[in-house]
């Protein structure tokens, strides 16, 4: 167990997006944030991202699983091993699968692999548990969420959006006494957010990415083909809920036969449209939404949302946070918290039962 101060926590989170690694320390106790530390960023290579991308989907002993583990794996130690002083280190691993209702979740890496090669104790396997007592494994950011209100100064409900390769959203009632308390929070994933457009950035002109949502700017929303979008069933199922990536498989197959750059508008438009839909959801309106992730820097995505929503749309960084640093800082958070026995989800925010601790602790 951890010493009942604050202590240095190393976190890394590799996304959906499969863009990277970014990994950054927080000096926390688990319940409140006295510091941000350093942080860093390995991107995967082009070769990697192939790997990795071949076992989406898969599960453990399955083809193509154990080559995308040791990509996983390699690329973490490699951006961690630049850190030094962290007393234990949040390792989310990279999600292949997550099937809450069926087959469960599977993220790729071992965390008791990095423990030996860090010399630090690493937790790992955060969404396990969660899953095994009933809940839906993910989002696992939100107690983050409101300790990031509560270092902020919020004082009335606001939400965190994060716009990855899926985007979930967190509303926050910074009033209440802890992340676990009734009427603190609520999250759920609202849609799919970068990879549908990035996957047609791949496939369309060879590109990881829109860079700075310079082409969905370029091009025209087909508004039938976001209402017939907003028509699948997950729009119609009560918070809290969560996706996987390849969630909505239908919907590069909706955006064929549009040009490029309409094709880009409309599935910018797509996922500010689900978040508006899933903002109906809040237990009370806000006056504010801060975005973190990549989808922050899509010019076209962040005006798509602050026409369809009633609350000012800003980035994370408004508020003296860093935006692409704020996963691998909440594993960071919620690293501690599994070391001092402090629960890391709950009903409103997985769906689960009860508040709940999750993660494997694994030492050198």
């Amino acid at each position: 167990m951890l010493k009942g101060g604050p202590v240095w926590a190393l976190g890394a989170m590799s996304g959906t997006s499969l863009d990277g690694v970014d990994a950054a320390m927080v000096l926390t106790d688990g319940i409140s944030i006295l510091e941000f530390g350093p942080h860093a960023y390995r991107p995967y290579s082009p070769g990697e991202q192939q790997v990795i991308r071949a076992a989406l989907g898969r599960w453990p002993d399955e083809a193509g699983v154990a080559e995308a583990a040791e990509v996983v794996e390699t690329a973490h130690a490699e951006v961690l091993a630049r850190f030094s002083g962290a007393e234990v280190v949040g390792f989310h691993g990279q999600t292949l699968a997550h099937d809450p209702r069926g087959r469960g979740t599977h993220q790729a890496g071992s965390g008791a692999l990095l423990a030996r090669v860090l010399g630090v104790p690493v937790v790992w396997d955060f969404r396990s548990n969660d899953v095994a007592m009933g809940g839906q494994g993910a989002p696992l950011a939100p107690f983050f969420h409101f300790a990031c209100a509560r270092w902020a100064g919020a004082g009335l409900p606001l939400a965190f959006l994060n716009l990855g390769g899926v985007g979930n959203v967190t509303w926050v009632d910074p009033r209440q006494p802890a992340p676990e308390a009734h009427g603190a929070v609520m999250a759920f994933d609202t849609g799919p957010a970068n990879a549908p457009l990035n996957d047609l950035m791949l496939a369309r002109r060879g590109v990881a990415q829109d860079d700075g949502g310079a082409l969905s700017a370029s091009g025209t929303v087909d508004e039938a083909r976001v209402e017939s979008f907003l028509r699948d069933p997950y729009f119609f199922k009560m918070p809290p809920k969560s996706l996987d990536r390849n969630g909505f498989p239908n919907l590069s197959r909706m955006v064929e036969g549009l040009a490029d750059a309409d094709a880009a508008a409309t599935l910018a438009a797509c996922c500010a449209a689900a978040v508006q839909r899933g903002a109906e959801h809040f237990p009370t309106p806000v006056a504010q939404v801060l975005v973190c992730g990549g989808g922050r820097h899509n010019g076209a995505l962040m005006g798509q949302l602050a026409q369809r929503l009633k609350a000012e749309v800003r980035p994370v960084e408004d508020i003296g946070l860093n935006g692409d640093m704020l996963e691998a800082q909440a594993f960071a958070y919620l690293a501690v918290r599994v070391m001092k026995g402090l629960p890391t989800s709950g009903p409103m925010t997985t769906g689960v039962a009860t508040a709940v601790g999750g993660g494997q602790i694994s030492r050198p």
